[in-house]
């Protein structure tokens, strides 16, 4: 996992998102930091076209497999598709 804190513009993450719509439904997903588009000196997540700001508790990945790793073991009872 990644410190949310030494992510850098230019990195590829992968991310645990869960649906909006429908909380009980996770995917990995691919998302690029970014500048921040209100605040240069800071960086944003890019994910689903839209700006996202990083918490210090978001758990960002280096690779898809950890993510996948990582979404077994918080979701055994939801299906992955591989």
């Amino acid at each position: 996992m990644v410190d949310p804190r030494e992510v850098n513009e230019g990195d590829e993450v992968y991310v645990i998102y869960r649906n909006p719509h429908t909380p009980t439904v996770a995917n990995i997903k691919q998302a690029e930091i970014v500048k921040h588009p209100h605040n240069p000196e800071d960086v944003a997540l890019f994910l689903h076209e839209a700006y996202h700001l990083i918490e210090e508790n978001d758990a960002l990945f280096t690779s898809e497999a950890a993510a996948e790793d990582a979404f077994k073991e918080l979701f055994p009872d939801q299906p992955f598709d591989e």
